[in-house]
């Protein structure tokens, strides 16, 4: 016991001097799978693609959390488990061939805005975005959700957690609306939502670790589209007010050396 010891305190300002090493490092975790998801805001048909993450965390501190349907996002402000920066997401296109009908394309859609979250604990995240259309829909569109998580580290992850999603009368007239001329060509009634919640949902994700360097991750997610998105003559005809998609993949982590 005395010779543990005694190899203890000779080895101690060593590792002491290592991690204070380690932690001017950054590990980095890239994942690479695939998902199925609607072929578009409300359809009925699910598509595969490609499922992507990437996660930095500084030393051997454990990696932030993030719910595996969060919109991309940079925290500028970072204090008291309060973070705020900006965001961005991409939407998918729409087109007349994918509904099997001339209701209105909606091209592919490039939004920004911003992200706040809070985190009480590793227990706990509340967490709301605002994302506005710079092109395709052009509306306003976000969510507010609360994630219950649980973990050890990085060894293991699990959150699950609802989701509100709430938009302008741009973003619903451009996926759930038909004008005139749309109802004339398809024989639907004219229809034009207004804004408000268009949509229920839960998700859940889960990550573990099989060693330092491999684990996987994956996700499931269930939307209910409600108000006047559900009552949408598109939707109701031509797609579905159950939205689901699921992912995993396997994912790689590594160091940098500073």
């Amino acid at each position: 016991m005395k010779q543990f010891l005694l190899a203890s305190a000779l080895l101690l300002p060593a590792w002491s001097a290592a991690s204070a090493q380690d932690n001017r490092d950054y590990r980095v975790r890239l994942g690479l799978g695939a998902q199925v998801l609607p072929e578009y805001v409300g359809a009925d048909h699910l598509q595969v693609a490609p499922f992507f993450d990437i996660d930095i965390a500084r030393g051997d501190h454990q990696f932030k959390f993030e719910a595996p349907d969060d919109n991309f996002g940079i925290g500028i402000v970072d204090a008291g488990g309060f973070t705020f920066g900006p965001a961005a997401n991409i939407q998918a296109s729409r087109k007349d061939s994918d509904v099997g009908a001339a209701v209105g394309k909606v091209k592919t859609t490039f939004e920004v805005g911003a992200f706040a979250q809070y985190e009480a604990n590793d227990s706990w995240r509340v967490r709301a975005d605002l994302l506005k259309g710079v092109n395709g829909h052009k509306g306003l569109v976000g969510s507010i959700g609360a994630d219950k998580i649980w973990r050890d580290g990085d060894k293991y992850v699990f959150s699950v957690g609802p989701r509100v999603m709430f938009s302008d009368a741009k973003y619903q007239r451009a996926y759930f609306g038909v004008t005139p001329v749309v109802a004339l060509a398809t024989g639907l009634p004219s229809y034009r939502p207004s804004g408000g919640v268009h949509a229920l949902a839960i998700a859940s994700g889960l990550s573990t670790q099989f060693n330092d360097s491999f684990g996987m991750f994956g996700y499931a997610r269930y939307e209910r589209l409600v108000g006047d998105a559900a009552k949408s003559p598109i939707v109701r005809v031509f797609g579905s007010r159950n939205q689901f998609s699921a992912g995993a993949g396997l994912n790689y982590t590594f160091r940098i050396k500073r």
